[in-house]
């Protein structure tokens, strides 16, 4: 074995030691679910008592969703005198008109609502909040991104846990609206019911830290004040509040049987860019915010956690290396004749690999009534979630060395059931080469896939097929998906049927 090899294979170690790890952690957080899930947090609702409450609409180009949002928000089963509505809106189309207009029919009847406008989108949402929380006159602040449509209880179902004084935020369950939709959005909320299911009840009811998800939560003022405000040097400006409001010693709560439904993106793109946005953003977060944790008096294990949660979107890039590596490792272990690597790929997969399907298996079954349907889809998940690994590696790059992005928020078209349409809608994604990445991974390992089979080495193509999947449709779909695409396709499609007619008009 010469010295490249050998490098290739130390480096190509060390990368699975840490998919390892991450895939280890996972089994920990079953665990901590599985001793805590039946812990409960108790509030107390005194309807003669109510505290007044702000409630924050962060908005920007919002059009078809905005009245649906302010009409949930008016609706709510808390006193009209008790609450103000803050209008947050940097749009620069339609939606200004819109919000205006709505704002000004609630007025009439007679509730505290404001449209706040600005001009200057400094800081992005983080921005928008901070100007909003200066002038919001509750000592509690409600906050709904424009695709949530929160329950007419949510406010008397989370409210009471400030009776504690220590409490300085309360964060709900997401629901989803058009989950059976597509394909696309029943991944994305298998994806995010591991998330609020495992990973939040894990984390809070075991003492650990975990975070405002952004929207579909409640924050106590003098928390926001006493860790430094909203602070925009991130992506994630939700991620990088929570962890310097729980180092400054306030305490969070999941309210896992309150759940405020939301819209989930149908287009693929659009979920990228927002899964860009999360993953770059936990990465900043981890570099700002890591150093003042192991700095801070707080325990051992809740400094070991938060490391764990900040830099798990590391787990993309570690994908990544492998899936390039991999036949040329497979390669060199076929002509070296190395069974034994049959066992630390095992070793791999039971800690790794098998760790995240028990884990979406354990949030279906827990968290959802038909789960025996949903958990069917955990395959396609697996090969989705690596689809994204170029994706996300790449966000996570860029929030290492510091490449600056703008904030670009998830559109969202009003796509409640099967029978919406979204494509003749505004807000599309614009092209760029990604797509034809993952499409060139995709052949990659379709061409490994043949190659395995004509050597008669079948173990490993069901392995090859979850990324040969995963990349082709991440990359068709993005390109299917794509209006520029699709106007060019309609346009050859005029242009031959065009051709067509003028030939058979000649003939005859």
């Amino acid at each position: 074995m010469n010295g490249l090899e050998t490098l290739l294979l130390l480096f190509y170690g060390l990368v699975l030691a840490m998919l390892v790890i991450f895939g280890l952690h996972k089994y920990f957080l079953i665990y901590l679910y599985w001793e805590h899930r039946k812990t409960a947090f108790k509030q107390e609702v005194d309807d003669n008592n109510l505290p007044f409450v702000t409630i924050q609409l962060p908005l920007y180009n919002e059009q078809y969703v905005i009245a649906r949002l302010i009409d949930s928000i008016c609706n709510l089963d808390y006193p009209k005198e008790l609450f103000e509505v803050q209008v947050l809106d940097d749009s620069t189309d339609e939606t200004q008109t819109l919000g205006k207009d709505l704002v000004e029919k609630y007025q009439g009847q007679g509730f505290d609502i404001q449209y706040i406008h600005r001009t200057d989108r400094t800081g992005f949402k983080a921005g928008a909040l901070d100007k909003g929380l200066q002038i919001a006159k509750g000592d509690f602040l409600a906050i709904f991104d424009a695709d949530f449509v929160p329950n007419p209880d949510f406010l008397k179902k989370t409210v009471g846990y400030f009776q504690n004084k220590e409490i300085g935020m309360v964060q709900a369950r997401w629901g989803h609206i058009n989950r059976h939709y597509s394909m696309l959005t029943r991944i994305q909320s298998l994806f995010l019911d591991g998330h609020f299911v495992i990973e939040h009840i894990a984390r809070n009811r075991s003492g650990r830290f975990f975070n405002f998800n952004g929207t579909a939560g409640l924050w106590r003022k003098q928390a926001i004040f006493d860790a430094g405000g909203w602070q925009h040097d991130t992506l994630t400006e939700d991620l990088d509040l929570s962890y310097r409001a729980q180092i400054a010693g306030w305490r969070f709560i999941y309210v896992h049987d309150v759940v405020a439904p939301a819209e989930l993106p149908v287009e693929v793109n659009a979920y990228k860019s927002q899964q860009h946005r999360w993953a770059k953003g936990s990465v900043q977060t981890a570099k700002k915010m890591l150093p003042v944790l192991w700095r801070s008096k707080a325990p051992l294990f809740i400094k070991v956690e938060g490391t764990i949660h900040l830099t798990s979107n590391f787990t993309y890039l570690f994908m990544t290396i492998p899936a390039l590596f991999m036949p040329v490792i497979l390669d060199i272990q076929f002509e070296r004749g190395w069974d034994w690597m049959v066992y630390v790929y095992l070793f791999v997969f039971f800690s790794a690999s098998l760790s995240v399907i028990i884990y979406y298996l354990v949030a279906q079954i827990e968290g959802t009534k038909n789960w025996k349907s949903e958990v069917l889809y955990v395959p396609i998940l697996m090969a989705v979630g690596i689809g994204l690994s170029i994706n996300n590696a790449r966000a996570v790059l860029e929030g290492i060395f510091n490449y600056t992005t703008e904030f670009k928020r998830t559109p969202k078209y009003r796509i409640e059931n099967k029978k919406d349409d979204w494509n003749k809608k505004k807000y599309r994604s614009e092209l760029n080469l990604q797509p034809f990445v993952e499409l060139l991974l995709g052949c990659y390992f379709t061409i490994g896939c043949l190659n395995f089979l004509e050597r008669g080495e079948l173990t490993s193509i069901p392995f090859f097929m979850l990324f040969q999947f995963g990349f082709l449709y991440i990359g068709l779909m993005s390109l299917m998906q794509n209006w520029r695409i699709r106007l060019a396709f309609r346009q050859v499609r005029h242009f031959l049927h065009s051709a067509f007619l003028a030939l058979i008009n000649r003939m005859l």
